[in-house]
């Protein structure tokens, strides 16, 4: 699936969901979405989480 493909299924994703369900849903199912990225990413092992906390806490190195 191209990057344009993706963006533009979660745009029609989240306009379906703002249209049907108002602007707090699709805020939240924004943030479910979101959600599903990191943990399908962290799944494939493409993301390292811990990698990840230890930078949102000012480490910069992993050893």
């Amino acid at each position: 699936m191209s990057a344009t493909l993706a963006g533009a299924a979660i745009g029609a994703i989240l306009a379906i969901s703002a249209l049907v369900f108002g602007f707090w849903a699709m805020l939240l199912v924004a943030l479910f979405m979101a959600v599903g990225a990191v943990i399908g990413r962290s799944v494939d092992g493409r993301l390292d989480l811990r990698g990840a906390f230890d930078a949102l806490r000012g480490k910069r190195t992993s050893s």
